[in-house]
């Protein structure tokens, strides 16, 4: 992920969204990665005839293309399938504003290049209010310095755990990470050796 995102944001005011939810146990058949993006929120997205519903707000022509997805409190919720944030990546989303994540939720979403932010109950309430009022809000998420910029509303800045902003900046999972370690482990498996020699 780079020092900042610019994106359209998409409002889903619900609570306790589960990983069910972000994409159900049906679709977790598959040994490929790719193709979730079309079961994300199926069971909101859809009609029993498998037609988009249109009260779901995600199928609004106004939140295609939307990047950045608004929510309240526990987001995440639930199993930890990390197929949770995989869908919610390929469908096109980056960036998740909510009260709270489920702890094994928001550490997929780091390890898998997307930024969660919890922002106070308050905060998200006024961001909401907005997007009744305005269904076209570009905002751009500045990770860099920890805050989010609109022509909506004044700057906010939002706290982030050191290690997940050092692994979205440089692009890195947690594989990624070790194996910049690798000179570090041959040498200690190397001395391993030389104290171990009958092995």
């Amino acid at each position: 992920m780079s020092c900042y995102h610019q994106g359209l944001l998409a409002p889903l005011d619900k609570n306790n969204v589960d990983t069910d939810q972000i994409i159900p146990k049906q679709f977790l058949t598959s040994t490929s990665r790719d193709g979730f993006d079309k079961a994300l929120f199926y069971d909101w997205r859809y009609l029993d005839d498998g037609k988009p519903s249109p009260d779901f707000v995600l199928n609004r022509e106004c939140y295609q293309g939307a990047s950045i997805l608004l929510t309240r409190d526990n987001f995440g919720c639930g199993s930890s399938r990390e197929h949770a944030p995989w869908a919610l990546k390929q469908y096109g989303f980056s960036v998740i504003l909510a009260q709270s994540f489920a702890d094994i939720f928001f550490n997929n979403c780091g390890n898998n290049q997307m930024l969660c932010i919890a922002l106070p109950a308050d905060t998200l309430a006024q961001l909401f209010k907005l997007t009744e009022q305005h269904q076209d809000i570009q905002m751009e998420v500045d990770l860099a310095n920890q805050q989010l910029r609109s022509q909506y509303f004044d700057a906010i800045s939002f706290d982030i755990r050191s290690d997940i902003k050092a692994r979205l900046l440089s692009g890195l999972d947690f594989i990624g990470e070790t194996e910049q370690l690798n000179d570090h482990i041959n040498a200690y498996e190397q001395q391993l050796k030389l104290q171990r020699p009958w092995q």
